[in-house]
């Protein structure tokens, strides 16, 4: 099995860093959710508060990561308009090929009533999935400012925990897009 430089940069894009985001965020919010006053003393404070900054640190670069390689590596092969105005280019196909890129693919709907996949499932990714890695740093900043302050402060714990599970449900929202949308119409 091969993969050509494109399929590669998708699987880094998707699964690897995905994979990474994922991570961080369960150990991220395992730590957050935990780091209560009646649970934890001083000295595991600050032994999970190494861990708790690490894992929200690297949830947002890993966010970045994502939004960044998505935007400017995998997204202009998926956009390429190369079937023309008509999307003649798609006509009769099963999938998308050099003279019909994904998104052509998509909205000629040759495969099939496949125009939202792009008109919803892509603009979601393409707009809406940038709040992901604004609300993971959030998260981080939290962890980073409020420190061991966390378990004494309920409030301040729970806003962290709120941006912390916003960035993973937006990512996760962008991720199902990702993988329901190449399955149909894939970078090639």
């Amino acid at each position: 099995m091969s993969l050509t430089n494109r399929e590669t940069w998708t699987l880094v894009h998707g699964l690897i860093i995905g994979t990474l985001f994922l991570l961080a965020f369960a150990g991220g919010l395992a730590g957050l959710w935990s780091l209560q006053r009646g649970l934890v003393t001083t000295v595991g404070i600050r032994e999970r508060m190494a861990r708790l900054k690490i894992g929200t640190t690297v949830m947002a670069l890993m966010a970045w990561a994502t939004v960044l390689t998505g935007t400017w590596v995998v997204y202009p092969w998926y956009r390429e308009g190369l079937a023309g105005d008509e999307l003649a280019g798609c006509a009769g196909l099963q999938a998308p090929t050099d003279a019909c890129s994904p998104r052509d693919f998509l909205l000629s709907n040759v495969s099939g009533s496949t125009e939202d996949w792009h008109k919803f499932g892509m603009e979601w990714k393409e707009h809406i999935a940038w709040i992901s890695p604004m609300l993971a740093t959030v998260a981080m900043f939290l962890v980073l400012y409020y420190r061991g302050g966390l378990s004494r402060n309920r409030t301040v714990r729970l806003i962290t925990i709120g941006f912390f599970v916003a960035a993973f449900a937006v990512a996760g929202i962008a991720g199902l897009f990702g993988a329901l949308i190449t399955k149909a119409a894939p970078v090639h």
